[in-house]
């Protein structure tokens, strides 16, 4: 009987450390391991009047803010080639 409870009880600490260690693990969707959007997928998701560049009343986040860094040649809309020639948004770090 007690051998029994004993392999019982092991086998249950077993299990839920392995099941609690689950839990602590990120996941693959955790957005601090995806790739940032492509140039393509960021025209994409704001064009709003499909012209294929974006108008500062389409942007939003950093391209907003940092729009006339971006509009390389001042034309009031920024392209494919100027968002992938932009310098990336530095990351803030967990605090």
């Amino acid at each position: 009987m007690k051998k029994t409870c004993k392999t019982g009880l092991k086998l249950g600490l077993i299990v839920s450390f392995f099941a609690f260690n689950g839990y602590a693990q990120p996941s693959q969707n955790n957005r601090g391991n995806q790739e940032p959007p492509s140039a393509e997928e960021i025209i994409k998701q704001m064009d709003k009047d499909e012209d294929g560049k974006l108008s500062k009343k389409e942007v939003k986040g950093p391209l907003k803010n940092d729009f006339a860094k971006i509009d390389a040649n001042e034309d009031g809309f920024i392209s494919k080639e100027e968002i992938e020639k932009a310098p990336k948004p530095k990351r803030q770090g967990r605090q």
